[in-house]
């Protein structure tokens, strides 16, 4: 597939539970679904079906290597040329990947989404705008407690145990020093509607710019 236009590819990077999804939505639905490919981080952590449980419980899943990143660029640079993506869908309750897929289709606006994407210089390099949003620690911690328990099958004990022992020292080595590198910092977990309404503008202003 030929594209007449440059993609603008947007990073949104962020702690855990900081509220990179709510960020993420405000801009699909400011600019359109439809003209947006979205790739979350998340869906490369690397397959360890192969692993015993013991060494499973071992993986820092906080930690860079354990996410496939080298994937997700050669996945940005298909979408940028215009040629269709499949991207994994993983199991966080087997830390495993399933079989499946999902196409995402080339389109005008690109957002890559995740926790570690601006500690990875060559994914980083790619981006035309670097979003960070900015949430207290214990706010973070809460969300996280609420979603791990709802959706990956944790329970409290566990989800405080990893979060003391990888996510917060994790966080503090490669998640907020990547900070320096945002292009705009958003506050309030992506609740601060004069930051979000800048961020669009610009989104807009470089689509008009594209024709």
């Amino acid at each position: 597939m030929h594209i007449d236009y440059q993609p603008i590819i947007i990073g949104v990077a962020g702690g855990t539970g900081s509220g990179k999804t709510t960020v993420a939505n405000v801009i699909l639905d400011a600019v359109g679904r439809d003209r947006i490919a979205y790739l979350p981080h998340d869906a490369y952590y690397r397959d360890l079906t192969d692993l015993p449980p013991v060494q499973k419980a071992e993986v820092n899943f906080d930690h860079p290597n354990s996410l496939e990143t080298e994937l997700m660029i050669e996945h940005v640079r298909a979408l940028k040329k215009g040629k269709p993506v499949d991207i994994p869908v993983y199991d966080f309750s087997t830390h495993s990947r399933t079989r499946e897929t999902v196409r995402v289709e080339p389109q005008r606006v690109i957002i890559v989404e995740g926790i570690l994407i601006f500690a990875e210089r060559k994914l980083r390099e790619l981006f035309d705008m670097k979003l960070f949003v900015d949430t207290d620690p214990d706010i973070r911690f809460i969300r996280r407690l609420e979603r791990d328990i709802a959706e990956r099958g944790r329970t409290m004990d566990m989800v405080i145990q990893q979060y003391l022992g990888t996510v917060r020292p994790m966080h503090l080595e490669f998640v907020d020093p990547s900070k320096r590198y945002a292009d705009v910092i958003i506050p309030e977990g992506g609740l601060s509607q004069v930051a979000m309404d800048m961020v669009v503008a610009r989104i807009e202003s470089l689509l008009i710019k594209q024709g």
